[in-house]
């Protein structure tokens, strides 16, 4: 809702009274004394009831325009609306008041000569303006405030994801894992395990590296996951599969890091992986987005998941201004699709995080 319902009921209640107290007094007291008391009391009574109309006129437009047109990226929008609304409102406002001086045979009512006219419009648009100013620049305070809660509370999410981050860097079932899978390979294949050793080099490091910079481009991160896909399937051997398809001009743009990681591990951690049952992870570019898929082959017992990680790329997302994921599951695949953000928004040259000693 536009308008809180309690002030904006006081609002409209006690509006139109205070400007009509401030208008007679500033604009119309001269005038007043050249009338009887009847004509004084029938125009003050006409004037307070055109006043709650054009509140209520002028309101309507207003709440109709920033419907239309919300948010504060679009204050320049409702504006310019708002300017071309007013002359109309302010002429309306006028005839409404001459129709009703002459509906009542108000002997105070004249059709203006041009210079009448003119104050009187005058005085419209001080009114109307008035109107315009209670509630855009309502809205526009409440909608600022809204954006300052959003980005703190961001922001407060953005540490965690950061925190979340820093313990996967550290996360001692990955590191115990690996030191296994190279434990065997050293007595039954010495040079596998060093090329082994190479690639768990490459990870780490990239992972150390990655809360150095918001954005990478798509190319480190596929590069990245090419040596973390390198280690899962020293472990897992045939029950894992990875299919890469993303031309070389889509590999320009750009991705928080780590992205394509987590959306792998939480492939990983949540289906079955057998040689005859492999699990099978995609990564392409369709309409624009980047897509990681896989087939679905539950667990027995569905692990327990609070899809942290696909909250904390959401959130990442949203402190970069784009859009949200796109996260499908049907009753044999799953996917995420992502937006590629474009290479323009990459920071000055070394400033992205990028994988090294690969």
């Amino acid at each position: 809702m536009l308008v809180n319902s309690l002030n904006d009921i006081r609002l409209r209640l006690l509006g139109p009274p205070a400007l009509f107290l401030f208008g007679t007094i500033f604009f119309r007291l001269n005038w007043y004394f050249e009338l009887s008391a009847r004509d004084i009391i029938k125009s003050n009574l006409i004037a307070l009831g055109a006043g709650y109309l054009c509140w209520e006129v002028t309101r309507r437009v207003v709440l109709g325009i920033q419907q239309r047109y919300p948010g504060l990226n679009q204050t320049k929008t409702r504006f310019g609306w708002l300017l071309l609304a007013l002359p109309v409102l302010v002429n309306f406002a006028w005839l409404v008041r001459q129709l009703a001086h002459l509906a009542a045979d108000n002997r105070a009512w004249y059709w203006p000569n041009p210079a009448d006219y003119t104050y009187s419009l005058g005085i419209q648009i001080f009114y109307h303006c008035v109107y315009m100013v209670v509630y855009e620049g309502g809205y526009v305070l409440r909608q600022w405030r809204q954006s300052y809660v959003e980005i703190e509370t961001l922001k407060k999410a953005n540490l965690q994801s950061q925190l979340d981050s820093l313990k996967n860097q550290i996360n001692p079932h990955f590191l115990f894992n690996n030191l296994n899978s190279l434990s065997s390979l050293i007595s039954e294949n010495p040079k596998q395990a060093e090329a082994f050793v190479d690639e768990i080099s490459t990870v780490y490091r990239y992972m150390l590296r990655s809360n150095e910079s918001d954005l990478t481009t798509l190319r480190h991160e596929l590069s990245f996951i090419d040596s973390y896909f390198h280690l899962l399937k020293t472990r897992y051997t045939d029950g894992i599969e990875l299919y890469v398809s993303v031309p070389e001009p889509e590999q320009t743009y750009l991705i928080p890091p780590l992205t394509l990681q987590v959306l792998v591990e939480n492939a990983v951690r949540h289906n079955i992986m057998l040689a005859g049952q492999p699990l099978q992870i995609e990564i392409l570019v369709r309409e624009g987005k980047l897509v990681v898929r896989n087939n679905l082959q539950r667990k027995p017992g569905r692990p327990d998941s609070s899809q942290l990680g696909l909250v904390n790329i959401a959130t990442k997302y949203r402190l970069l201004g784009e859009g949200g994921i796109d996260i499908r599951e049907d009753d044999d695949t799953f996917s995420v699709a992502l937006p590629l953000l474009s290479p323009e928004r990459a920071g000055p040259p070394g400033t992205e995080t990028a994988p090294s000693g690969h």
